[in-house]
């Protein structure tokens, strides 16, 4: 089961039972769109550390079982992966029953 990479001394540790906040992307390109997001920059909400992953890896770590939101409170929004028919998949918000963008309107690093 993919686990999220360097979050501890032994990522395995962790495994899905931590949860993170999503607060920053990098696009890989000029377009500014979900699937355009090369890297996720995160807090996590158990650990309290700051770190930042790649697309494939913050991918894999969602779709093994892993917990990701955007905003905070009654404005938070859980994070599920895409799977488009051609292209590789990516990460996409959902709150009160419908897809949405939030991911977007994350400051860049």
């Amino acid at each position: 089961m993919p686990c999220w990479p360097h979050v501890a001394k032994d990522a395995a540790e962790l495994g899905t039972q931590m949860s993170i906040q999503i607060t920053h992307v990098r696009y890989g390109s000029t377009r500014k769109t979900e699937d355009e997001i090369v890297r996720y920059k995160w807090h996590g909400l158990e650990t309290n550390e700051t770190r930042d992953n790649d697309k494939p890896s913050v991918v894999a770590w969602v779709e093994g079982g892993g917990k990701a939101y955007v905003g905070s409170g009654s404005g938070r929004s859980q994070v599920g992966v895409v799977k488009p028919s051609n292209g590789q998949p990516y990460l996409h918000t959902y709150a009160d029953g419908q897809w949405n963008n939030n991911l977007l309107s994350l400051p860049t690093f």
